[in-house]
């Protein structure tokens, strides 16, 4: 192949030759039909584009044309396209006819055709989705245009500290979930958030109609406390527990309360205290810390501790260690057990003969399931199938008098000694279409506190463009519709409705998605989240949408202290997002710290999907 004098790109095609030029032609025509397809979308959708927001307008009409190019299979001509050394339509999503009209325009010349250049942007003209982000995020750090989120947990609203350190270590947004807590508590953690940095935004997370499993009866007032022991039996670290109206340490969490405080007053460090366990067990026990309302006692043997049970030193008086919190207790599910859910939220005791029963928060559900559906529990660590459903009328939905609703499912997946299913954990049904909105009356009276305080507020379960609609309608009866609004993705539902969800989103100013990952992988199973993730940063890319990359990122390090490699993998792609969000956990310093670092290093490598080229010196050749 020759190459025209002066041009380092495109080909001679009359020295190819004929049918060269047949195949320019080929696609050139082809890649014209793409761009009439776009276009005549974009007519047939202009009163949803006329319908967004006045700065959305073009990100608005791209989504529509995107929408139209993915509408065909565009694989083998990528494939042609790539073999005459042309953009394959690989990154075209910021920009649908920008980049079509750049290769159309490349094969007109290399055919003789030359025309206007028309699509150009225009001097000056700034990246939509740029801009879109700092409007509801926040400026970008220097060092990394990922923004991190991070979960503020309770304590956050007694403890001033909590916020300060994440600011400290790199956090640029704050999350409250407003599933937690109450609005004292969360104008708390606000203010702490700002007094800690003020450029830092605060995003407010609604429950939404979150199904759940019902309560179970709680189990006896009990405390075990044992010793870490390494591979050989060795204590590593004794068992520890604070005795009276002690602090609690992070790394001494156990505490047993007494109502004799002369008995604590004449404690020694090194004293030796005695007691006989719920076992019958005597156990030894010695004096480790001495503070002003408590004593550090630690033993060498595991104790178990309940109410009633006497304390004693030596010759001296004796006192008694007060009302424990009853321990929660779990259903132990089995591959093969039957879980029988019903609408009776009375508190459950658990059995060992593979029939469970368990309430369900949802009413919706029982008219709405049916025989076959698949069923998950608490992030799908329980899986299973609804194999019958008693109590509810074929025609109407509604109970049958006088019998109760009820769903029966058989477990097919859980672990091989069992996986323990405790109350308040999640329940998915993928293929269950819940006739539920978005906003419940919980999420309203929260909407009142959140348009209040915080600067974005994120709407869980998110099903349908109407879902959207409604959020916004109550935002501007609060005259708070310049609040940034964010759409949580967690069903499948809300995946295959994305395009028109993206486009009610765009009727708002400062808008955002948030990949919540959990219930998503759920719904779509583990083996497709990987690409239903791609597809979602792909469409809002296409939309100027920024996005939040969400759910156990770097959750191990968080909650231990050390990451896993896979996790950090994971992090890493979350660069492809506009913010990463984290959750609590007692390391939560670190993991920020850990992502700061991960995220500006990944900058240098990746730009959404696209790989930045810099200088590998590694790979320099040496000149001698």
């Amino acid at each position: 192949m020759t190459v025209r004098e002066g041009s380092d790109t495109t080909p001679d095609v009359v020295s190819d030759g004929g049918a060269r030029r047949r195949e320019l032609a080929r696609l050139r025509d082809r890649l014209t039909a793409l761009h009439h397809d776009a276009k005549a979308a974009e007519v047939a959708a202009a009163e949803s584009i006329s319908a967004v927001h006045p700065s959305h307008r073009e990100s608005a009409a791209n989504i529509v044309h995107y929408c139209a190019l993915r509408a065909h299979d565009l694989r083998d001509l990528q494939l042609d396209l790539s073999a005459q050394g042309l953009s394959s339509l690989g990154r075209m999503e910021a920009g649908v006819l920008r980049n079509l009209d750049a290769i159309i325009r490349i094969l007109d010349d290399a055919l003789g055709d030359s025309g206007p250049a028309a699509g150009d942007p225009e001097p000056g003209e700034g990246h939509p989705l740029a801009e879109n982000a700092v409007t509801l995020l926040g400026p970008s750090p220097a060092r990394r245009p990922t923004r991190i989120m991070v979960t503020m947990p309770s304590e956050a609203a007694a403890d001033v500290d909590i916020a300060a350190r994440c600011a400290a270590a790199g956090m640029d947004l704050a999350r409250i979930n407003c599933a937690h807590d109450d609005p004292a508590a969360w104008r708390s953690m606000a203010a702490h958030v700002r007094a800690a940095r003020a450029d830092i935004r605060v995003a407010m997370d609604l429950a939404g109609p979150k199904l759940r499993t019902g309560p179970i009866a709680a189990g006896p007032q009990v405390l075990k406390v044992r010793p870490t022991r390494n591979l050989l039996g060795e204590v590593l670290v004794p068992a520890r527990v604070w005795v009276g109206d002690a602090p609690i340490r992070s790394e001494v969490r156990d505490a047993v309360p007494i109502g004799d405080p002369a008995w604590l007053a004449a404690r020694s460090v090194d004293d030796e205290v005695r007691l006989i366990d719920a076992r019958g067990r005597r156990r030894v026990l010695r004096v480790l810390e001495i503070t002003s309302s408590g004593v550090l006692l630690g033993t060498d043997r595991t104790m178990y501790l309940t109410p009633g049970l006497r304390l004693w030193s030596g010759d001296g008086p004796t006192t008694q260690i007060g009302a424990l919190p009853a321990a929660p207790q779990a259903l132990r599910v089995f591959a093969g057990d039957t879980i029988t859910l019903t609408a009776d939220l009375t508190p459950v005791t658990p059995t060992d003969d593979g029939h469970h029963r368990l309430g369900c928060t949802l009413p919706e559900v029982f008219a709405s399931v049916r025989e076959g559906d698949r069923i998950f529990f608490d992030d799908g660590k329980i899986g299973g199938l609804v194999s019958s459903i008693s109590g509810v009328s074929s025609i109407s939905g509604a109970s049958a008098p006088g019998e109760a609703a009820e769903i029966v499912v058989e477990v097919t997946r859980a672990g091989l000694s069992g996986t323990k299913l405790r109350e308040a954990k999640g329940i998915n049904l993928p293929d269950t279409e819940l006739p539920t909105t978005a906003l419940t009356a919980d999420d309203l009276d929260a909407l009142t506190t959140v348009v209040d305080i915080a600067d974005l507020v994120n709407l869980s379960f998110v099903r349908s463009a109407d879902d959207v609609a409604d959020m916004q309608t109550h935002l501007a009866e609060l005259d708070a519709d310049d609040l940034g609004l964010v759409v949580k993705i967690e069903t499948m539902a809300c995946v295959k409705a994305l395009p028109s969800v993206l486009l009610q989103l765009l009727r708002t100013r400062r808008v955002g998605v948030m990949i919540a990952r959990g219930d998503l992988a759920v719904e779509a199973g583990f083996e497709r989240l990987a690409e239903v993730q791609e597809e979602i940063l792909w469409l809002c890319e296409a939309a100027h949408v920024p996005v939040i990359w969400a759910t156990e990122v770097l959750d191990h390090l968080a909650d231990t202290g050390l990451p896993t490699r896979a996790e950090i993998t994971d992090a890493a792609t979350g660069n492809r997002a506009e913010c990463v969000m984290l959750n609590k956990g007692p390391h939560i310093v670190e993991a920020i710290g850990s992502l700061d670092r991960i995220l500006s290093r990944m900058t240098r490598h990746i730009d959404k999907k696209r790989p930045l080229l810099r200088r590998m010196s590694a790979w320099a050749p040496r000149v001698d």
